[in-house]
């Protein structure tokens, strides 16, 4: 006599979700140190993509940046392939997340989802692009310009600081252009409503402001409302989406 299954419904319990995380967690974790690895290895061609953007600045020492101490360099260079690991495995983390709440999740809102990781790629490719190739440089150049700082007075950067602003820059430009995406994703999930979300706006914008004067690690204005008013744009253009897509009705 065949043996009667004792869970046909297949469910899970909570030492098995608790399982599931555990694998998952090892899965990102594995994936974090091999990418931090890989940085390592081309760790001279990485640091390079970040020296260059001083490159502009005159010292009149011969070179842009400088150390206090020896041990700045290997400090950077940690820093840098942790900050590169997490970017370079951000998929497999976010991957990781979406299999563990699927099974939570209607199946006609799989598709969805699946779009939602395709765009969150997309923003964070946005967001590296604006912040390398737009802000970062405009933001150098505003702060070393002869209003603030005489043609008489030299510059002597430091290597360690000069580096982590604009790895700081990069990273946090990257994990704040998903936000739209987590609206949008809630308001297909009709987890918060269309109306409310607008009627928020002006709050949101205030909210926007004040998030991107913490996160950029520059003190001028001008590089805040750099982040700050491609966020308000995304914010207006996921509401107008989900307005077109009927996500987040009454």
């Amino acid at each position: 006599m065949a043996k009667k299954d004792q869970n046909p419904t297949k469910e899970m319990t909570i030492l098995d979700h608790i399982t599931e995380l555990r694998n998952r967690f090892l899965v990102s974790l594995l994936s974090f140190v091999v990418c931090a690895i890989v940085a390592l290895v081309f760790y001279e061609k990485l640091i390079s993509l970040f020296i260059v953007q001083f490159d502009s600045i005159e010292s009149g020492l011969g070179t842009t940046l400088f150390t206090h101490s020896i041990v700045e360099g290997f400090l950077v260079q940690l820093k840098t392939a942790a900050i590169f690991g997490l970017i370079f495995s951000l998929p497999v983390h976010v991957i990781n997340i979406v299999q563990f709440v699927f099974p939570g999740i209607d199946q006609k809102y799989h598709k969805t989802i699946v779009a939602g990781l395709l765009i969150s790629f997309f923003l964070a490719a946005f967001g590296a692009y604006l912040a390398y190739f737009r802000i970062i440089p405009f933001s150098i150049r505003f702060l070393t310009n002869p209003v603030f700082i005489p043609n008489r007075v030299g510059l002597l950067l430091n290597y360690q600081q000069s580096i982590s602003y604009v790895l700081s820059f990069l990273l946090w430009a990257i994990i704040t252009f998903q936000a739209p995406l987590v609206l949008e994703i809630l308001l297909a999930l009709n987890v918060l409503k269309r109306k409310d979300v607008f009627k928020a706006s002006r709050f949101v914008i205030v909210g926007i402001v004040v998030l991107a004067a913490v996160i950029t690690p520059s003190v001028d204005p001008v590089s805040q409302l750099a982040i700050a008013a491609p966020l308000v744009g995304l914010y207006f253009l996921a509401i107008l989406a989900a307005k077109i897509f009927k996500w987040g009705e009454d």
